[in-house]
């Protein structure tokens, strides 16, 4: 079932991409509001995959095949390394959202979002 993109997955992707390259990751990101879940890893993780009505926006004309254009390493309390979020494109088009633990520790979305995102880190 296609939804609507929730609010962790697009600020997650928004912060991802604002490390990537200046045209490309301008274009991506306006891809984002005409993205829908199309489905979701169910070990929970929070691997996404999207849908998107490729008549809606243009794709990145710079990115052909399948890519990965944002690779985030993401730190815990002592600066290791305890997760990642990887952003991959098909075509131009923003394809799905890889989120991975390091370790044997159990890493999702919500950590992935807790840590990167600048909304969530008000005191």
């Amino acid at each position: 079932m296609i939804e609507a993109l929730p609010d962790d997955v697009a600020h997650v992707l928004d912060f991802a991409l604002s490390f990537t390259g200046a045209l490309s990751g301008i274009q991506l990101g306006m891809q984002i509001r005409h993205l829908r879940v199309q489905k979701r890893c169910a070990c929970g993780c929070g691997a996404t995959y999207f849908s998107l009505d490729v008549d809606s926006v243009a794709p990145a004309p710079t990115l052909t095949g399948t890519q990965v254009v944002g690779d985030m390493e993401v730190l815990g309390a002592h600066q290791e390394t305890i997760g990642q979020v990887q952003v991959f494109t098909k075509d131009g088009y923003l394809a799905w959202l890889e989120v991975c633990s390091w370790n044997d520790d159990s890493f999702t979305l919500a950590d992935a979002h807790r840590r990167l995102c600048p909304c969530l880190r008000r005191v």
